[in-house]
């Protein structure tokens, strides 16, 4: 094998794309096999860009988890006295002060503070109680796997 035979191999009897003899390099720029345009115009060729955009949503929220049903309707019902039952809003001072008070959580120390957190770092029913509930907004008391809670959803952003 000296140079001549690689000289030969690479003239159109390799595999794939090569083996064609180079047509699908004269059909990609417009013209067919008797070299002429095929009729599109001059632009024949197109360069497309794709971008990929993760849209990561995120909620700032808090929280009050205490292990028996009773202690969290107790606290929920501090909340609908105060607030909810008149249509108010709970403000996040009150909330976090009840927290602090109710909550069974470390988080309690801090007012039930959560901060922000994607979808998918919190288990299951807490994930979704978070996310839909609305900005400004507390949730119905729910159970989870760790034991009752109330959300206070307090931001939103992606």
């Amino acid at each position: 094998m000296g140079k001549d035979s690689k000289a030969k191999d690479a003239g159109g009897k390799g595999k794939g794309k090569q083996a064609a003899g180079g047509s699908d390099e004269n059909a990609s720029k417009g013209k067919g096999k008797s070299g002429k345009a095929d009729g599109l115009g001059t632009c024949t060729y197109v360069k497309v860009f794709f971008v990929l955009i993760s849209f990561m949503l995120f909620i700032c929220a808090r929280h009050i988890l205490c292990e028996k049903q009773g202690k969290i309707n107790e606290a929920y019902k501090k909340l609908q006295d105060g607030w909810l039952s008149n249509g108010d809003k709970v403000p996040p001072a009150e909330f976090a002060k009840l927290a602090a008070e109710y909550s069974e959580c470390p988080s309690g120390k801090k007012g039930g503070d959560l901060g922000w957190f994607p979808r998918g770092k919190m288990a299951g029913p807490f994930q979704e109680v978070a996310f839909n509930t609305p900005v400004g907004a507390t949730s119905a008391p729910f159970k989870s796997t760790h034991g009752y809670h109330v959300i206070l959803a307090e931001g939103r952003k992606n």
